[in-house]
């Protein structure tokens, strides 16, 4: 495989054309190393639009709703920024290679260990990975400017909301399978959050966020 090809490929077919245009995400995108953060058995699917198994039953998320989140989330070279659900370690790379301070929280012991390798042998060193259940956010370091939740729940987390500085960000996908829909929420003032539809996707939920659909009869 041609890995700089299957990049830029990745980028232009999959990432731009799915109303990513933000140039400096774009260029964090085809920058850095995707491969690095895929499982060796999995090195022919880095950059194709599917989720890839990590282990643990868990996934990476698709190249183009990585990068719409992202865009979604204008990170800024001053922000600190908190991620839930580290996974391989890839979008907190992304989170990283923008913002000023990058906490990321990850409840599997292995995946934490994995990641943590992977950002520090690439140069993040302004990112730190917490073994953490991170379902309610990371208090010690609250307030945030931006949070990325890198996995669905079942509806909006209002203890991650609170944990936003006003003007604060967060991205996260809501809703059980078949139906769940990415949002921004923003904190506009001290009580006041307005929320923002993005788009229709499916990605796995957060360990003890995921909730089961009740039969009908």
């Amino acid at each position: 495989m041609n890995i700089e090809r299957a990049r830029f490929n990745m980028v232009e077919q999959q990432i731009r054309t799915w109303e990513v245009l933000d140039t400096e995400v774009l260029d964090v995108c085809a920058g850095i190393k995707r491969e690095n953060y895929v499982p060796k058995n999995f090195q022919n699917l880095a950059f194709t639009d599917t989720e890839i198994e990590i282990g643990f039953g868990q996934r990476m998320m698709c190249p183009k709703i990585e990068a719409r989140a992202l865009q979604a989330l204008k990170i800024e070279s001053t922000d600190t920024v908190l991620e839930i659900g580290t996974g391989s370690g890839f979008m907190a790379a992304l989170l990283s290679s923008l913002a000023q301070k990058v906490d990321t929280l990850e409840i599997n012991a292995d995946l934490a260990t994995s990641a943590a390798e992977k950002l520090a042998k690439d140069g993040f060193e302004n990112c730190t990975v917490h073994l953490s259940d991170g379902i309610d956010g990371f208090a010690a370091n609250a307030p945030y400017n931006a949070i990325m939740v890198s996995g669905s729940c079942a509806g909006r987390r209002k203890t991650l909301e609170n944990s936003l500085t006003v003007g604060g960000r967060l991205f996260i996908v809501v809703g059980v399978e078949p139906v769940m829909e990415a949002i921004l929420i923003t904190r506009y003032a001290e009580k006041i959050w307005i929320s923002e539809d993005l788009f229709e996707t499916t990605i796995m939920p957060l360990i003890g966020a995921e909730k089961k659909r009740e039969f009908q009869f």
